[in-house]
């Protein structure tokens, strides 16, 4: 097996396995006599609430220390120009998986979309490093195979928080897996023993989600009381209305730039699922 494989491989069998440590710390239900706590409870669906902060804080440090100082060096070398081409090119790489999770979903409208963006973002694009669909009345969007499961009607679960991944649930834990396995991109790059490219393509795709998402999510720590619950509620808020939005899929919209400006109708906030930093 190469060492991209192996080492991918240890990778998840890790976040499987803190899942399973998260499992072991839950919050106390309120009692029976409560019932308006019971209902809050319920609603906010996180039964792993201590477990889950411990490992919110951890991804904080990892993200202030780690990826904040990163991230800083790439805005202090490359322009905002350049830092935009980036993003198109790794956006377009995904849109293999998009309309894949387009069809899967019977989105023939989004699916339409995702291929017309490729081809255009592809060739008159120059490899996707620009997106020139947009202007031709093709704006963006992301379909992943959590929302799919979510359209098929799969429950989320409890509210989970994974190491370096962030927010998620079961359902979108699974969906995540199935996709890093399962990304055309890096089976191609790995069936040619090009398993720098596909280490260089992680990496990078890492970089432009926190780059993307720093300062909505910088903006969130410094106006909200609780960050882990803001978090919290903006994950999974954005999920929900992706789900709806898959079900009847609605006006396309480009992500937030600042919560100051929150998204209205069919926009939806963007935390990252994949990548998000945690409370102090």
């Amino acid at each position: 097996m190469p060492l991209t494989l192996l080492g991918k491989f240890a990778l998840r069998a890790g976040a499987a396995a803190a899942v399973a440590v998260t499992l072991a710390g839950c919050a106390t239900p309120p009692p029976d006599d409560d019932p308006d706590a019971k209902a809050e409870y319920a609603q906010i669906n996180d039964p792993l609430e201590p477990t889950n902060r411990a490992v919110f804080a951890f991804n904080d440090r990892v993200y202030r220390y780690v990826f904040n100082p990163i991230d800083s060096g790439y805005r202090a070398v490359v322009p905002p120009f350049g830092r935009d081409r980036v993003s198109d090119f790794v956006d377009n790489l995904k849109s293999p998986l998009y309309l894949g999770n387009d069809l899967l979903q019977g989105n023939v409208k989004f699916a339409g979309v995702t291929l017309g963006r490729f081809l255009l973002n592809t060739t008159f694009g120059v490899l996707g490093i620009m997106d020139v669909a947009s202007p031709m009345g093709l704006p963006g969007h992301s379909s992943d195979f959590g929302q799919t499961l979510g359209v098929w009607g799969v429950g989320e679960g409890p509210y989970l928080v994974l190491p370096l991944i962030g927010p998620s649930n079961p359902r979108d834990a699974t969906g995540y897996a199935v996709e890093w396995f399962g990304d055309p991109v890096d089976i191609y790059l790995d069936d040619h023993d090009l398993q720098w490219a596909s280490w260089v393509h992680t990496g990078v795709n890492a970089l432009v989600t926190e780059d993307d998402y720093r300062d909505l999510l910088d903006d969130v720590r410094r106006t909200s009381l609780d960050y882990y619950s803001a978090v919290r509620s903006l994950y999974r808020q954005r999920r929900a209305a992706e789900i709806r939005n898959g079900k009847n899929p609605g006006a396309y919209a480009p992500p937030p730039k600042s919560v100051a400006n929150p998204p209205q109708g069919g926009q939806t906030a963007q935390v990252p699922a994949k990548a998000a930093p945690t409370e102090e």
